[in-house]
């Protein structure tokens, strides 16, 4: 049974930090991309960043470039988001994604998709 279980969400103040984890099982981790997406009450889902099987290709949103950084341990299963200088706008449940998902079904796709986590930052 493939999971993806994200951790490190809470509520936090603008210009701090948190570290977002995603505990993978049930599937060869290392063989797959992987990306963080979010999605802030009554908006679309936001593409946050991809990170190739290896973790040598790298992208990220416009949005967050320069204050995210997303990485893995293929050893350990596991994908990270560390998010610094956090904004208002970043707001927003924050899910785990296994390449092969699509947004259309983010809400009932437990072998592509985490079920996410909050995160919250207050001015």
């Amino acid at each position: 049974e493939v999971q993806l279980v994200e951790s490190g969400g809470g509520s936090v103040q603008v210009g701090g930090s948190l570290r977002l984890s995603c505990a993978a099982s049930g599937f060869a981790f290392e063989s797959y991309d992987m990306r963080w997406v979010r999605q802030a009450p009554g908006k679309a889902p936001e593409w946050v960043s991809n990170i190739n099987s290896r973790g040598g290709s790298i992208y990220y949103a416009e949005s967050v470039k320069g204050r995210f950084t997303i990485s893995r341990d293929n050893a350990k299963y596991m994908l990270y988001l560390q998010m610094n200088n956090l904004k208002p706008e970043d707001t927003a449940r924050y899910y785990c994604q296994r390449d092969g998902g699509s947004l259309a079904t983010m809400h009932t796709d437990r072998d592509h998709w985490g079920q996410g986590i909050q995160v919250t930052v207050s001015s």
